[in-house]
Order: C-alpha cells, then sequence, then structure tokens
C-alpha cells in the first residue's frame, strides 16, 4: 500500500491555502464588527463569512484527498 505522492501535494497544496484563510476571515470578521458605524459593514462582514466558509471546505477537500492518497480509492 503506497501512498500517492502527486495527490498527496495536492492535499498538502489545499491545506496550505486553508492555512491564510484561518487566520484572515475571523479577522476580517472582527475588523467589520468593529467598525460597524461604517457604510461598508455588511460588504465586509459577508466577504469574512466567505472567506471562513472557504477555509472549512478547504481544509475538508484537503484532508480528503490526503486519506484518499493515503489509503488509495
Amino acid at each position: 500500500m503506497a501512498t500517492n505522492k502527486t495527490i498527496l501535494n495536492k492535499g498538502i497544496a489545499y491545506m496550505a491555502w486553508a492555512l491564510p484563510c484561518l487566520f484572515i476571515g475571523p479577522s476580517v470578521i472582527y475588523n467589520a464588527f468593529m467598525n460597524n458605524q461604517n457604510t461598508w459593514h455588511y460588504l465586509v462582514l459577508g466577504f469574512g463569512i466567505i472567506i471562513c466558509i472557504a477555509a472549512v471546505y478547504l481544509m475538508f477537500m484537503g484532508l480528503k484527498t490526503i486519506v484518499k492518497s493515503i489509503f488509495g480509492n
């Protein structure tokens, strides 16, 4: 049972893209709540929520791809 290196690299790339989103998303949401008197409040809040959802999706896809590369189909 050998590990498929190309699929493993793809999974690690997903995880690498998810890592910045895990830090940027909550920071943007915090910034939106601190500046709620601004007219751009809801747009920034929506953008932060989208970044957080993207982080969760990328983490899920990364783990799924890594498990697929280790254990095969």
